[in-house]
Order: structure tokens, then sequence, then C-alpha cells
């Protein structure tokens, strides 16, 4: 690593802000690469490995099946460490999990087996990376600078969203699916790259913790703060619920594209990529949306905009009616994204630095750890019902979650509060202001 952290660095203004610059750009190739493989993995496994549903599901489990497994302890060791070294070695172990896939099919000896295991590694690592990711960026940009970052962030993060499954697509009409993979290999090494460029100097330094405690206890600071707050428990529990519905629906979308819509592997990248534009839309609007209505009012409007539109995915059928699909899934991203940009500045505001990683990562465990269950569940319901009337319940139940907005604790007013949450000040070591505004 290049240079020395300050005792006291104060990282630039964002147009000035090299790190941030590094920090962006290599989240969006990273992105792109991971979009990729999103649509390339699946298609490899429909059209070379005739997987139906149940391997379906699985694979999609395996993603995020290490939420559940060393989701907590990630949170705590990031904490305990530095971001951005965390970032760089996931970025390059994942490329070479990653890299395994189109290794192996040079070699002959690819099978299902194989690339679910591949799945896991690249899921274990993403772990790391995304704890570290939201206790990292108020480090890379300034506190007033948090709401423009993060909409960028998002923002390119959709953009390749959009991007990536149409040149998933291309790539494996151009290459074959199994070296398509490369791809998303070359984003994580230019991430890892990105991350070895940033200066540390420029950095705010890590914040100050007390005395290192067992693991298991500071593992329970962080799961108490979001047990005993309430925004932070609502955001955990709508986004588990969320999260287990998107999952369910998404990992047979592809299934459901190709079998029962006749959709052409090309296409199905374009479809994809065409309903990705909802997030890109979503992250542009979301912070001027939420400095002009407040941000409360902003969240419960993106919820309901992404919430029932979700119907509209199995509600397409063969031949014209087939864009219904990308419809639905660019509303649903207006809505998710769009949220995400303005729940993200609100917990790096209200959550003190130090207890950062440890509540992402309890957030996080619950959030993701639905995931693998909706891909199990949704395997074993398209076996059992059908893979259409899957979808129909996953996305009827992704609605109601999202409608829970007007029951929960920002039902009503115009903003989220300020300040730092109460149920942190004990566990951060520090007392939090009174009177935040509501």
């Amino acid at each position: 690593m290049t240079g020395a952290v300050r005792a006291a660095a104060e990282p630039p203004p964002l147009r000035r802000n090299r790190n941030f610059r590094l920090f962006w750009a290599g989240e969006g190739v990273s992105v792109l690469g991971a979009m990729t493989t999103t649509v390339v993995v699946p298609l490899l496994a429909v059209t070379t490995f005739d997987a139906g549903p149940g391997w379906m599901g699985l694979l999609t489990a395996a993603a995020w099946l290490p939420w559940l497994l060393v989701g907590l302890p990630a949170g705590a060791w990031v904490d305990r460490l530095d971001a951005r070294r965390v970032m760089l070695v996931a970025d390059l172990v994942a490329a070479a999990a990653v890299g395994s896939i189109p290794v192996a099919a040079l070699l002959g000896v690819l099978d299902l087996p194989h690339l679910l295991a591949a799945v896991l590694a690249n899921g274990m690592c993403a772990v790391f990376f995304r704890t570290a990711y939201g206790a990292f960026v108020p480090r890379v940009v300034r506190a007033d600078d948090l709401d423009a970052a993060n909409g960028r962030l998002y923002g390119t993060e959709s953009a390749m969203q959009v991007a990536g499954p149409g040149v998933g697509g291309l790539l494996v009409q151009l290459v074959g699916a199994a070296t398509a993979v490369v791809a998303d290999v070359a984003g994580f090494l230019v991430s890892a790259a990105c991350l070895w460029r940033m200066d540390p100097a420029a950095l705010r330094p890590p914040p100050e913790r007390p005395a290192r405690e067992p693991l298991r206890r500071e593992i329970a600071n962080g799961v108490g703060v979001v047990a005993r707050d309430r925004y932070l428990r609502f955001f955990t529990l709508q986004g588990a619920a969320s999260n287990f519905a998107l999952t369910g629906y998404g990992a047979l979308l592809v299934l459901f594209l190709v079998r029962d819509l006749g959709v052409a592997p090309g296409t199905v990248g374009l479809l994809v990529a065409a309903g990705s534009v909802g997030g890109l839309v979503g992250a542009a609007v979301a912070t001027p949306l939420a400095r002009r209505v407040g941000t409360a009012r902003a969240m419960r409007w993106l919820q309901v905009v992404g919430g029932p539109t979700a119907l509209l995915v199995p509600l397409a059928c063969p031949g014209a009616a087939v864009g219904l699909v990308p419809l639905g899934v660019a509303l649903v991203g207006v809505g998710v994204v769009g949220a995400n940009v303005v729940r993200s500045a609100f917990r790096q505001r209200w959550t003190p630095p130090s207890l950062l990683g440890r509540t992402m990562s309890a957030s996080s465990v619950l959030n993701f750890g639905t995931m693998p269950l909706a891909g199990l569940a949704a395997g074993w319901l398209g076996s059992a019902i059908g893979v259409h009337e899957t979808i129909v319940a996953m996305t009827a139940l992704h609605a109601l979650v999202s409608l829970t907005v007007w029951i929960g604790p920002y039902r009503t007013g115009r903003d989220l509060p300020a300040g730092v949450s109460a149920a942190a000040g004990g566990a951060a070591g520090r007392r939090p202001p009174r009177g935040t505004r509501r």
C-alpha cells in the first residue's frame, strides 16, 4: 500500500476527490462484470447442463448462503481491520473463484457442482466486500457529500445493471457461456487495482474504538443496536421479506423467459438490461426527490412505485406482451434503488462510525439471509406448482411487503430523523445528541 494515514485527515470535496473517483470507477467496472454473470451463469446452467427449477434455486441459494454462515462475524472483523484491504483481498479471491469456471470448461471438467462451488465462493467474498463497502464510504467522502456520493455510486451500479445483462447475452452468443464469465473476472481485477491505487493519506482515519472486546460481545453490540432502533429494525425486517420475494422470482426469471415465453438467449440479456433501466432512474431521482419532498416522504412513495408494479412480470406471455417483464422489473428498480439511496445515506449518518460494520452485517445477515432460502423455496415451488405460478406468488409477496411502509416508523412526517441513533449510544461509547429532528 502507498502512503501513511494522517492523524486527522479530511477528504477533499467530491469534485476534487481522487480516492472517490477511483472507488467509483472500480465499483462501476466490477458491477458491470458481475451483472454479465447474473445472465451468463443461469444461461450456462440452462443451455449447457439442462438445469431445471431445482438447480436454478440451488445456484441462487449458493450466492447468498454465505450471509447466513459468516455475515455476523464478518461485521466485527471489518470493524477491526482496514476496510480497503478487506475489499481488495475479497476482489482477488473472487476473481480466482469465478475464473475457475472457464478454466474447468477448457479442460472439459466443468459440471453443475463445480458451478455451484464457484458461486458459493464468490458469495463468500461478497459478504466481506459489501460489509466493508458500507463502512468505507464515510471514510472516502465528507459527511456533507454522502448523499451525492451514494447517488453517484448507486447510479453507476444501476447503469452497469442496464449494460451488464445485454453484454452478457451478447458474449454468450459470441464466445459461449463459460468463456463469457471472464468479463466478471476482469471486473474484480479492475476493482482491486483501483482500491490499490487509492491514497490512504486522503482518507478519513478509522474511527476510534474502545478496547477490543470478545468477538461474541462485539457481534452482540451490532445486533443489539439494530434490534433496539425502530428505524434500523424496520428497514431490516422489511428488506428481508422483500429480498425473499425478489430473489424468489429472480431465481426463475431466466427459466421463465426461455422456456415459458420462448425468448432466445441473446434477447434474454436485452430484456433484463431494459428492466435494469429502472434502477438507473431510481438512483438519479432519489436525492433530488428527497430534498424536494423530504426523506421520509420520498421513501414512502418510492416503495409504492416499486411494490405492486412487480405483478406486471407474471402477466407477460409470448409475443409483444413479453415487454411486461422489463416494464415490471424497471418500475421495481425505480422504487428499490431509489429507496436504497435515501436509506444508505440515512444509515451512514444515523449509526456511529465505530459500529457501522457490525450494524451493517447484522442487518445484512437477515436482509440477505432470506435470499438462499428464497432460492431453495423458488426451486421447490417451481417444481411443485410451476414456474409461472411461483413468480405470481413471489411478486405478490413483494407488493404486500412494500406497502408496509404505511404502518412503519416513517409512515408520517416529512423527514427521517437527524443525529445519532439513541440505541447506538451505549454500544458506541458515546451519548447521542438531544432533540434529534424528525
